[in-house]
């Protein structure tokens, strides 16, 4: 690796997906979680698709999904310019410099991050808390990332309807206990919900996330999904959740830069 690429005094680079992708992250600051992942491995995109990550962070879901399938224009956009700097650095060391765009936006400005009409996909993370709700992270990077700061769920369905052109789709993770929520500003912003599934920590644990798939102008009906476990009761993760993980770390190498 370039060295140039790491500061080793406050961050790390980590192979995930059985070294298939390295990540940079602050070791302090956000670092990515398994809902990442698990939004990653819910996006049922086609190739050719172009696709706006909202809140990129470190680009980790950008940059599979540019690596599982041969999407076309990939931008993803942050509002954190330290995590801006450090999702570049990360498309370049995975050799995604000529695949995926990172810029720094504000999803509460949808007109000015792209063009009307710019994707047929759009992927998000967004923050699960609301302002004021619990105790603020003092690190201001996990802050942003885990509380509604720099914008609410309705602020990233808003900017996904502006960048989607008719039919796209939308996937987004969000908590379970927010789930009427989301659904119902995914209504208001004209993005029918069409694919949902609950994800549960353990088998005898309610749900904790929510994955939904929406279609902008989409026509109603809604296809709930088994839930998904991810630990099994006597430790580690379920059959289902090591599938997941073996299937997301083998995607095709459609890298190169």
């Amino acid at each position: 690796m370039d060295a140039n690429l790491l500061d080793p005094t406050a961050e790390t680079v980590d192979g995930i997906l059985v070294g298939r992708l390295r990540i940079i992250q602050r070791k302090r600051g956000y670092r990515f979680s398994l809902d990442a992942l698990l939004i990653a491995h819910f996006a049922d995109l086609r190739n050719g698709d172009d696709l706006i990550d909202l809140g990129t962070g470190s680009g980790i879901i950008a940059l599979i999904l540019a690596q599982r399938f041969r999407c076309g224009r990939v931008l993803g956009i942050e509002i954190q310019d330290e995590l801006v700097a450090i999702a570049k650095r990360n498309v370049v060391l995975n050799g995604l410099a000529g695949r995926i765009e990172i810029r720094r936006g504000d999803v509460r400005c949808p007109e000015t991050l792209c063009g009307p009409q710019s994707f047929s996909a759009a992927v998000f993370n967004p923050p699960y808390r609301r302002l004021r709700s619990g105790r603020t992270n003092s690190d201001p990077e996990k802050a942003v990332a885990r509380h509604e700061i720099e914008g609410t769920v309705a602020d990233f369905l808003t900017a996904a309807g502006y960048a989607l052109r008719p039919e796209g789709r939308v996937y987004a993770i969000y908590p379970a206990v927010r789930m009427v929520e989301l659904i119902a500003r995914m209504r208001e912003c004209r993005i029918e919900p069409k694919r949902l599934r609950l994800v549960h920590s353990r088998l005898d644990g309610g749900g904790e996330f929510v994955l939904v798939e929406g279609v902008k102008g989409g026509r109603e009906g809604l296809n709930v999904a088994p839930p998904l476990f991810i630990h099994q009761d006597a430790g580690g993760y379920t059959p289902e959740m090591t599938e997941i993980l073996r299937d997301l770390s083998a995607f095709p190498a459609h890298g190169g830069g």
